[in-house]
């Protein structure tokens, strides 16, 4: 028995260190089936029939039987926790141009949206299907009580420019695992509502939120802002998707210490915006003078990740793939990385040195069809670098491989699956 058991370990063993080294996104079948749509434009929602209320401030429970208009502001507060069954619908509009539709889970209150993999919960436009464009309504804030590294002179920290109840929009503390609670199986889709000419509602915001909350399976699709910001706080989020969204897919700052593991980037020149949208955009700070240096900077960790422009022929509207500013960790691994500009854009502010170097790992990874590999905003580097390894000792395949041979399936329409094929051969470019 003890002989059979020692086998099975290293079996699971075995394969365990197989997925690690896979490059991009991996699972024995494609775990995008099934809770996605890729189509969410045509897709037919139940009409509302139950209007959110401002406040909640006590336990609840959102039924599948019921179709919710989000169309205000909403808090959970009080330490309440809002439940969400599997297979709701919930309607996000604008019910004055200032205050449109918005979730906010409060500190200390928990959001519990567990959807299934034949049962998703959906977030969604409150238009009917054809006349849905992103920035239809804003999205889901997440506030916890996990660290960040901004400075505030009243030792709160308050989400701004969102038009937000500064007495209840409140972040940050000193409790690393703390718990918001869980989303799993959840699509959002057509929020980011623009405030200002500068600002904009993330899809999916989490500010200050610990490493007990649980986030996996989510599809965030026609965002007119970020997908997921992720503002300080200690976060890991499996098995996530970022589709057709307007700015960043993923945007870390103010001390985050971030994983993400086995997750998607999904770009298309006609839904990128004409700014700075990357799928990574990493920072610890917007001014040095506003963080407190003494806390940990923005780390990131990313493993066997997916960056794909699904325009074979990456005209210039697709920026980056990664853009990562001062005074920053990465480690970025097995992954692939296909159709952009450069690969990697490094903010001007970093001092091209081995001590800034040493705080950026690439390895094993993919980077197909990009004009250029290692950019920073002064200077292209695509050779070898005056204080960096050889893409060849960091384990890299530049290659020049059609993004339809390098994939499962790219077909969109249908059932995606942007798994690396088994039989793809990577074109090398010498």
């Amino acid at each position: 028995m003890k002989q059979k058991s020692l086998v099975i370990i290293c079996i699971a063993f075995s394969l365990s260190l197989f997925a690690q080294k896979s490059n991009g996104i991996y699972g024995d079948t494609n775990w995008m089936n099934n809770w996605t749509n890729f189509k969410p434009a045509t897709a037919e929602y139940p009409e509302t029939n139950e209007v959110l209320p401002d406040i909640i401030n006590k336990d609840t429970k959102l039924v599948s039987t019921k179709t919710y208009l989000l169309n205000n502001r909403v808090y959970v507060t009080n330490n309440a926790t809002l439940t969400i069954e599997p297979g709701t619908v919930i309607r996000g509009g604008i019910g004055d141009i200032d205050y449109c539709g918005t979730l906010i889970i409060t500190q200390g209150s928990k959001l519990i949206a567990e959807g299934t993999e034949k049962a998703p919960i959906v977030f969604t436009s409150e238009k009917a299907a054809t006349v849905r464009k992103p920035g239809n309504w804003g999205g889901i804030i997440i506030l916890g009580n996990a660290p960040v590294n901004k400075i505030d002179k009243d030792n709160k920290h308050v989400l701004t420019d969102f038009n937000l109840d500064t007495t209840k929009a409140t972040y940050g503390g000193d409790k690393p695992e703390d718990n918001s609670g869980s989303l799993k199986y959840v699509r959002i889709e057509f929020g980011g509502k623009k405030i200002n000419g500068s600002k904009e509602i993330n899809a999916l915001i989490l500010a200050g939120v610990g490493k007990k909350t649980a986030l996996s399976h989510i599809q965030v699709s026609y965002s007119n802002g970020d997908a997921y910001q992720v503002t300080g706080g200690e976060v890991a989020m499996n098995n996530v998707i970022s589709f057709r969204n307007d700015d960043d897919d993923f945007d870390f700052s103010e001390g985050t210490q971030a994983t993400l593991n086995n997750s998607i980037a999904i770009r298309h020149p006609f839904s990128s915006g004409s700014g700075n949208s990357r799928c990574f955009e990493i920072d610890s700070y917007d001014k040095q003078e506003n963080a407190d240096m003494t806390k940990k900077l923005t780390n990131v960790k990313a493993n066997n990740i997916t960056f794909v422009n699904i325009e074979e022929n990456n005209q210039g509207l697709v920026r980056e793939a990664i853009y990562l500013k001062e005074n920053c960790n990465l480690t970025f691994t097995n992954s692939i990385v296909s159709g952009f500009a450069p690969f990697v854009l490094l903010g001007e502010k970093i001092t091209l040195s081995p001590e800034n170097f040493a705080k950026i790992n690439l390895k094993n990874i993919i980077v197909n069809r990009c004009k250029e590999n290692l950019v920073s905003e002064e200077q292209s580097y695509n050779g070898k670098l005056k204080y960096w390894p050889d893409p060849a000792s960091m384990e890299f395949e530049i290659a020049t491989t059609p993004i339809i041979d390098l994939f499962t399936s790219i077909d969109l329409k249908n059932n995606p699956d942007f798994r690396k094929k088994q039989s793809a051969t990577v074109v090398i470019n010498k």
